[in-house]
């Protein structure tokens, strides 16, 4: 499949291209705020590596418990815009408290409460699309859906140059806040005048008929379960890396957040070719095989990264952390989404259960490697357990149980 013929559904379909919108601005989002969160709550803030911990830990409750809680909503009741709309709000509120107040309680207000909340957002924009997707062909899902995520990706090849610029001026990393609030209210704008009201889709979209307590149950099985946790443990190093980068860069000699924007910059924009093509890699070779392999790779860039910070070779490193983080973020929301096929928003809850295993991995390995010897140990732990956790997945899947799985 040419790159063309990627993105001609986007084009011709106006529900993808909603998705595709707020993808984008998600990303553009995210591309703003998450590479200086750390270095905002550890030196500006003044919440030091155990404060910041804590944040990353409740955050992770606050947005499993949200996700899960909506998604089960939107799966009985189909209200889908209504979840959109509810995280986009947060978004937007979370911001405008920084920026009203620019206090240390409205940091951790904002980052413990309403972007958790938001995140949401996320996932039910891939179940947005996955039902979308089920009016084309049945072999182009996986490629939408792989598409879309580069579409995330994207937008960091743009903002974070921008970002190395402003910093360059003397622009302080405050600056993000009302930037960030912008691109909320576009994608509140967005939701509320494009996202289809609840029945009037052209696709079928079932109310699930489940209860609360049965769709909980349906999460909770260590079929699912299990193999949720254990791709955490990659979703945990990816969040890892975006932690560790800026205080990384803040410790080496002659970098700072310039440097952050043009590293993440550069990873993310070398991801999107890779995610690109990975439709076409998929082809050939199992998904969890591949999960696998990106894992693997990934974590080289990750363990490296704190070692190399001070010198040239760091450049180096973004070629392996986007071609594993290629395969390592892309192929698990397919993953998960066909762990619970017939539940859209139960399947959006899934990533949000993976990242709060990956956001309590995360915290975990920072929290320790950072009490017993720093940055570089925290990388080596957080590095250890994803490729464990990604073995143990891969060797699951190989057998019967993994195979009647269907996955």
């Amino acid at each position: 499949m040419r790159s063309l013929e990627l993105f001609r559904p986007f084009l011709a379909d106006p529900a993808l291209r909603l998705a595709a919108l707020l993808m984008m601005l998600y990303g553009a989002f995210n591309a703003s705020v998450m590479p200086y969160v750390s270095t905002l709550a550890v030196n500006a803030f003044g919440l030091g590596d155990a404060g910041y911990a804590l944040v990353l830990v409740a955050a992770s409750v606050v947005a499993v418990a949200s996700a899960v809680g909506l998604g089960i909503l939107a799966d009985q009741r189909a209200s889908r815009r209504l979840v959109a709309m509810l995280a986009v709000s947060a978004m937007l509120l979370g911001m405008v408290c920084v920026v009203v107040t620019g206090a240390a309680s409205a940091f951790v207000v904002a980052h413990a409460l309403a972007l958790p909340l938001s995140t949401v957002l996320f996932g039910h924009i891939f179940a947005y699309a996955r039902l979308a997707a089920s009016a084309h062909p049945p072999g182009a899902r996986d490629a939408i859906l792989a598409t879309l995520r580069a579409l995330f990706a994207l937008p960091f090849i743009v903002v974070l140059p921008l970002w190395s610029l402003a910093f360059s001026h003397g622009a302080g990393l405050m600056a993000i806040y009302p930037v960030a609030a912008t691109l909320a209210a576009l994608m509140l704008v967005l939701t509320i005048a494009h996202w289809p009201r609840d029945g009037a889709t052209r696709w079928a979209d079932p109310r699930s008929g489940l209860s609360f307590r049965h769709a909980l149950r349906e999460l909770a099985v260590p079929r699912v379960l299990g193999r949720v946790a254990l791709l955490g443990t990659v979703n945990g190093a990816i969040t890892l890396y975006l932690v560790l980068i800026g205080l990384v860069m803040a410790e080496a000699q002659g970098r700072g957040p310039a440097d952050v924007a043009l590293y993440v910059g550069l990873v993310a924009g070398l991801e999107v070719p890779f995610m690109l093509a990975t439709p076409l890699v998929a082809r050939h070779f199992a998904r969890n095989t591949l999960i696998l392999v990106g894992t693997v790779t990934y974590m080289v860039h990750l363990v490296a990264m704190p070692l190399l910070a001070a010198t040239p070779f760091l450049w180096l490193l973004a070629l392996p952390a986007a071609a594993g983080g290629a395969l390592a973020m892309t192929l698990p929301i397919a993953y998960l989404q066909d762990l619970l096929g017939n539940r859209p928003g139960a399947g959006a809850s899934l990533m949000a259960v993976q990242k709060l295993a990956g956001d309590i991995f995360a915290a975990s390995a920072f929290a320790l490697g950072t009490w017993i010897a720093g940055y570089a140990l925290a990388a080596m732990l957080g590095a250890g357990l994803a490729i464990a956790g990604i073995t143990l997945l891969w060797l699951l899947d190989r057998g019967p149980v993994g195979a009647a799985a269907n996955i």
